[in-house]
């Protein structure tokens, strides 16, 4: 009774430890693996010795297997195909090529900075090729960092787990056994991985069925059927080729999640929420686990190591893996920086610690140490400053630049001029070859087709703009487009000229903002512009009349006669929403209506070809009479 009460206490333990670090790391903002390894050895036998995890015996094998199954098929459920395809041969030479390189850089370093033998260095570097989705996940949702980075971090995370876990254990199979045939090693290897993504893509499939199919189970059910199956196809995998358990789990997540399923969304939920609670009582207890001297005995030679990996290895990994994509030098710059290792490689290091203790082999726990020195320094140097350095570099999705626009016509013609003056990528999608005649005269790129199709908002490039913006006469389609463009390509501004509510769901959708001003009719202000009734101004918000130029503007929308166009802040120029929260130093620039006949335009040398000059307009500018006696008493002294 009494060692039972001991498990029972170390479990509520570490469940309220690990829970606690992801409640702090969340108020904090900082990543919560920071937190777990603190709290983990704060609570272990070197801090003050609440947490014991020997007493738990093989349950903490059971413990990790199970839970690790379930983090990566959690991770296998945010494998976006569509997504990973933009940046396929980027991914595809970071998951092989790059594991190579990592394998053999990290090696070396081990071997030749921290006195390593070659055998337990090459097991270290094939621990370490992992980079942790766990840790990388919540860190690019707390940095925003622009689509194309991220997707490419999150595919590496969640694909080169299961190769760099099972490439791990081949190493490991080597070095007890005394195989040292490398053909063998590749071979293995290659087997685990085909048995883990046959087995793998047929459950995801049989999942997905049920999901489909099964009308007669609740949601809660399913989700549970779906945990019970995915349990099964773990440990089946691992009956029939031990250490294939792992990719079984990540396809079979993949295939799921690209099986258009129904509601997909509530397992997603109840997968997270798994995942976390795994996540939180692995790490706690791993850390717990961790000898604090064994990673000071290590020396200086280690911390080298380590260096090394993250200033060398790294960078000369993301320079070869991405020599011919489409990436800047500052997206490269930072895909160098941010590689922390997570929950993977922690708990294939506390495994193989007990594994070679077993077998009479030194090194297990110097091993562990080592793996422990470099989770803690990747996460805590990079999860850290990599906000930071997303901000240094530019590459937060706030600072992702070009404009895709549906619809084309004078309004959007004149809002793509300021983009492309700027220098920025415009493209113009219509179906009207009229329209886009137009358009290409002024040197814009044109796609002659609809932008309800998901291919094209994929040619025009959508996945690596800053903003997309529906603007056709049609407000409805404006906001299903805006709505499909935010779902499948999440640009980080995504905007559209829709009615007040069009229909219910509006109200609940947080991902499209209204362009421009409420209920605005397009027809109305393009007819505007093609006779020359419009005016193009600019003002620029200052101190001293903040609040009389906001309320000016304010009240010539409402009477219809002005439109805000863009606004200028920080130098960054924006299409501007409805809700848009106006700042000391924006820039506005808007149309005005000017009711001026055609005819006395036309005398007074206005033509309808006459491109728009942009300029400070006395009738928002000037203040009136009444206003400026106002002004004037409320200045006076002892007014």
């Amino acid at each position: 009774m009494e060692a039972s009460f001991e498990i029972t206490l170390q479990m509520a333990i570490a469940v309220f430890a690990g829970i606690s670090a992801q409640v702090l790391a969340a108020y904090f903002r900082i990543p919560s693996i920071v937190l777990l390894l603190l709290l983990g050895i704060l609570f272990g036998s070197d801090g003050i010795g609440l947490l014991h995890p020997h007493l738990l015996g093989t349950g903490v094998e059971v413990i990790v297997a199970l839970a690790t199954a379930i983090i990566l098929f959690e991770g296998g459920l945010n494998l976006d195909l569509r997504e990973l395809g933009r940046v396929s041969v980027s991914l595809q030479l970071l998951v092989t090529l790059g594991t190579l390189i990592t394998l053999l850089g990290g090696s070396m370093a081990a071997h030749w900075l921290g006195e390593f033998p070659w055998n337990i260095a090459f097991l270290y570097a094939s621990i370490i090729v992992v980079t942790g989705p766990t840790v990388v996940g919540p860190l690019l949702k707390q940095i925003n960092v622009d689509r194309q980075v991220a997707t490419l971090l999150e595919g590496e995370g969640i694909l080169i787990d299961p190769v760099g876990a099972i490439l791990a254990f081949v190493v490991l199979d080597t070095i007890l056994n005394g195989d040292a045939d490398p053909i063998n090693a590749i071979v293995g290897l290659l087997i685990r991985l085909g048995v883990g993504a046959a087995i793998g893509g047929a459950g995801g499939y049989l999942m997905s069925l049920i999901f489909k199919r099964a009308s007669f189970l609740s949601f809660e059910l399913k989700n549970l059927v779906v945990l019970a199956i995915l349990w099964s196809l773990f440990t089946l995998s691992q009956m029939i080729r031990s250490e294939s358990g792992v990719m079984t789990t990540v396809v079979a997540g993949a295939v799921f999640a690209n099986s258009s399923v129904p509601e997909e969304r509530l397992l997603r939920s109840f997968k997270g929420q798994l995942t976390i609670l795994s996540v939180s009582v692995l790490f706690i207890l791993l850390a717990a686990d961790l000898s604090i001297a064994s990673v000071f005995a290590l020396g200086w030679g280690s911390l080298f190591t380590v260096l090394v990996l993250m200033f060398i290895v790294r960078p000369i990994n993301i320079l070869l893996c991405t020599w011919n994509s489409d990436l800047n030098w500052r997206q490269k710059l930072f895909l160098s920086w941010v590689a922390p290792r997570g929950i993977v490689a922690a708990s294939v290091a506390s495994f193989f610690a007990i594994s070679l203790t077993q077998r009479g082999i030194n090194g297990g726990d110097s091993i562990k140490a080592l793996v422990f020195l470099t989770i803690i320094m990747t996460v805590v140097c990079q999860g850290l400053t990599a906000g930071w350095v997303a901000k240094w570099l530019q590459i937060t999705s706030k600072d992702v630049t070009g404009v895709v626009i549906v619809g084309c016509n004078p309004l959007s013609l004149l809002i793509a001029r300021f983009f492309q003056e700027r220098g920025e990528n415009v493209v113009m999608i219509d179906t009207d070859p009229e329209c886009l005649v137009q358009a290409e005269a002024q040197n814009l790129r044109v796609i002659a087709s609809s932008g309800l199709d998901a291919a094209v908002l994929e040619e025009a490039g959508l996945a690596s703009m800053g903003t997309f913006l529906a603007m056709t006469s049609n407000g409805e389609v404006n906001f299903v487009l805006a709505q499909r463009a935010a779902e499948e390509f999440k640009p980080p501004r995504v905007l559209a000229v829709f009615p007040r509510d069009p229909q219910a769901s509006i109200s609940v959708s947080n991902k499209v903002n209204q362009a421009f001003i409420s209920d605005l009719a397009i027809k109305t202000w393009n007819e505007y512009l093609n006779d020359g009734r419009v005016k193009l101004g600019t003002t620029t918000l200052n101190e001293l009349e903040f609040s009389t130029q906001c309320d000016r503007i304010q009240e010539k929308i409402r009477t219809g006669v002005l439109i805000p166009l863009l606004v200028e802040r920080e130098e960054r120029l924006q299409v501007m929403p409805v809700n848009q929260d106006w700042e000391i130093g924006d820039r506005i620039i808007y149309l005005l209506h000017d009711p001026r006949p055609s005819l006395l335009k036309r005398l007074s040398g206005a033509t309808q070809s006459t491109p728009l000059s942009l300029e400070k307009l006395a009738e928002v500018e000037d203040l009136s009479l009444a206003q400026l006696s106002q002004l004037s008493t409320s200045e006076a002294p002892g007014g």
